[in-house]
C-alpha cells in the first residue's frame, strides 16, 4: 500500500465511523498490510485483495465483548451515537454494522458462547473516491 491509499483508507474509516481520531499507516508487524489505529491504539488491521484484477480491502477489527453490550461497545470506542447494530435474516451468529442505517460491515461470532466477535468491512477502490 503507498502513501496516497494510506490517506484514502484512513478518510474513509474516519467518514465511515464518525471519528477523526482514527489514524491509518502501515502495519509494522507486516508492512504488506496497514494497522488502522484510534489514539496510541491499535484496532484492526486493512489487508490489500487485488486477486480479481480489482484492487480492495478487508478491514478486520476484534471485538472483545459478548453480544449484549456490542452496540454500546462500539458506540463508546468511537464516540459515535449513530453506530447501531442490525440482526441478519436467520443468523444468530453475526449482525451487521451501520452507520446512521447505511451498511458498513458484518459483525460475526468468534465463538459459540457469542462472546467475543470480528467486524470485517470490504472496502472497494470506489468507496475510497473523495465525495
Amino acid at each position: 500500500m503507498d502513501k496516497s491509499e494510506l490517506q484514502k483508507l484512513q478518510a474513509f474509516l474516519r467518514r465511515s465511523f464518525g471519528n477523526d481520531d482514527i489514524r491509518v499507516t502501515l502495519d509494522p508487524k507486516n508492512t504488506e498490510n496497514a494497522a488502522a489505529y484510534l489514539g496510541e491504539r491499535q484496532i484492526a488491521t486493512i489487508s490489500v485483495d487485488d486477486e480479481d484484477g480489482d484492487r480492495s480491502f478487508a478491514f478486520a477489527m476484534k471485538i472483545p465483548v459478548g453480544r449484549e453490550v456490542l452496540q454500546s461497545y462500539l458506540r463508546k470506542l468511537f464516540e459515535n451515537d449513530r453506530l447501531s447494530i442490525v440482526a441478519r435474516a436467520r443468523k444468530t451468529d453475526s449482525v451487521e454494522l451501520n452507520s446512521d442505517g447505511e451498511f458498513l460491515g458484518v459483525i460475526s461470532a468468534d465463538d459459540p458462547k457469542l462472546s467475543s466477535f470480528t467486524l470485517q468491512i470490504a472496502i472497494l477502490d470506489f468507496d475510497l473516491e473523495e465525495e
